[in-house]
């Protein structure tokens, strides 16, 4: 096939040590700080639509702080919405699929132009440092850009054998109107490479972004009509979930939903999904990425220092708001105490306060999360040790310091459930087989890591670590494009693999056509 596009490649990151960097993205909080407060109308078909109700979003380091207010959808625009996105899907869907992907190249230069602008919204409204911030923008741009790419290869034609005196084709096409609901810990990120993905094969979208981050769902649209797609072919739709979630799930023409969120919502989705409507004539694909209860392996035979620093990384990394954050550190009982003495001197090291500063650790998003996590802490006193940490930080934002429990049982609530917050368990096995035995005991299936230089060992996880991401040797988030494809086993999820070759052919269905003649 010939290359219409030149080959692909993952966004680079800044270096904020260095005052080039430094200048310009603070320069951008400028920029972004003279628009906080700003209200943002509903997109449906073109059409922009003020409801009178809104979502306000808040600053969650400074959450007395008005980021903007993003119209609030209702019931009654449900049938509108879904309208307006059958009817781009008339026209869309047709368009060559290189056309369609020419947009997205477009899409992707826009973006990569205003890369320190979205990333300075997200320090503000999400709450992310410089370089959490820009590497969300990064991976955006990189689904944008992957995606192009893939495409072309789904618009060739499909092998099959010759049968004489027939002619016999099998070709992709586009399966309709989907719903996007993004969650709000990768705003910019999740939620363009879920909604680029189908869009970019022929389908048009309704977007429901998080509550919590609509500001930055409204900065993608802005870029989405900058590149030149057809009104209607991507709908902006802030909303409740009982309001119109739920209702976005439940509607005969839905033609599939694309969902990235909690395991408790995203069963209820699924059930929701597979219930037949009356009036609908398909069965409705549902894609779920639900999270994960994330732990990483740490044997006798490595350096304990470097060991440390990756579980750091890895669980503290963006408040340890990341699905593939590690919650769970097991250790071997030959190094367990050395580590732990290790792991505890880097935690405590770290810096805490706005991302505007840059701090190495935020705020939690809102103040729900934060009670929702000090209550697990209050569970991980009654069931654990705790080292380090375990308690709210500034008034002025939804801060927790960075939690730490030791000697954590298996069957800890803090070892079985997730807390999506700065709070890490540390579980002791009595050798390498014991740890992983321990680290497959659980519902979830997403990330998972081991630090080892037994070359045996590692072997024996490619194999039997039950997790879709296994990373040996180094960090256990931070999966890139097209480089390690994301997306979990078990009740983490369908097993989609965003990121990855496979992604786009989720969204098509294959025709046959047989001529005799």
């Amino acid at each position: 096939m010939t290359e219409v596009f030149e080959p692909f490649k993952t966004e680079p990151y800044s270096d904020f040590s260095k005052p080039d960097p430094l200048k310009a993205y603070q320069e951008a909080l400028r920029q972004v700080r003279s628009e906080l407060g700003r209200d943002y109308p509903l997109l449906i078909g073109g059409e922009k639509i003020a409801t009178g109700k809104w979502i306000e979003s808040y600053n969650p380091c400074q959450h007395s702080e008005l980021v903007g207010r993003a119209a609030k959808a209702s019931k009654e625009l449900l049938e509108p919405v879904m309208t307006a996105a059958w009817q781009s899907y008339a026209s869309w869907s047709k368009l060559p699929m290189e056309h369609r992907a020419r947009t997205l190249i477009k899409l992707a230069a826009i973006m990569r132009r205003r890369k320190f602008e979205l990333a300075a919204w997200q320090t503000l409204e999400a709450g992310k440092n410089y370089a959490e911030a820009e590497a969300d923008v990064a991976e955006a741009i990189d689904f944008v850009a992957y995606y192009a790419r893939q495409s072309l290869k789904l618009a060739q034609p499909i092998e099959s054998y010759d049968y004489p005196g027939e002619e016999n084709t099998s070709f992709l096409k586009p399966i309709g109107v989907g719903v996007i609901i993004p969650p709000w810990n990768f705003p910019l990120a999740i939620l363009t490479g879920m909604t680029i993905g189908p869009v970019v094969v022929g389908n048009t979208v309704i977007i429901k972004p998080a509550s919590d981050t609509p500001v930055i769902a409204a900065k993608f649209m802005e870029c989405v009509a900058e590149a030149g797609f057809p009104v209607g072919v991507i709908n902006y739709f802030p909303g409740s979930g009982s309001e119109v979630g739920d209702p976005l799930v439940d509607h005969p023409q839905t033609r599939f939903i694309n969902f990235t969120g909690s395991l408790e919502v995203g069963l209820r989705i699924n059930e929701r999904a597979a219930k037949l409507q009356s009036g609908q004539v398909w069965l409705k694909k549902a894609y779920m990425e639900l999270g994960g209860k994330d732990a990483l392996i740490v044997d006798e035979t490595v350096d304990l220092d470097y060991a440390a620093d990756m579980a750091v990384i890895s669980g503290f990394g963006f408040q340890g708001q990341k699905c593939s954050a590690m919650s769970r550190l097991i250790v071997v009982d030959e190094v367990y105490d050395a580590l732990l003495e290790k792991f505890i001197a880097k935690v405590e090291a770290l810096d805490i306060g706005p991302a505007e500063d840059n701090a190495r650790v935020n705020a939690v998003i809102s103040q729900g999360a934060q009670t929702r996590i000090l209550d697990y802490i209050a569970k991980g006193k009654r069931e654990a040790r705790l080292v380090t940490g375990g308690e709210a930080g500034s008034d002025s934002g939804f801060y927790i310091k960075p939690t730490v429990f030791a000697d954590v049982p298996e069957d800890a609530v803090i070892a079985r459930e997730e807390i999506f917050g700065p709070v890490v368990a540390v579980l002791r096995a009595k050798d390498f087989a014991d740890a992983l035995r321990i680290a497959n005991d659980t519902v979830y299936g997403l990330t998972g890591g081991l630090i080892s230089n037994d070359r045996g060992r590692i072997e024996r996880v490619r194999q039997e670590f039950e997790v879709g991401n296994l990373y040996i040797n180094r960090k256990i988030t931070g999966a890139l494009v097209g480089v390690q494809p994301f997306g979990g086993y078990k009740l983490s999820g369908s097993n989609a693999k965003a990121g990855g070759p496979d992604y786009l052919r989720l969204f098509v269905e294959m025709k046959t056509v047989t001529e005799k003649f």
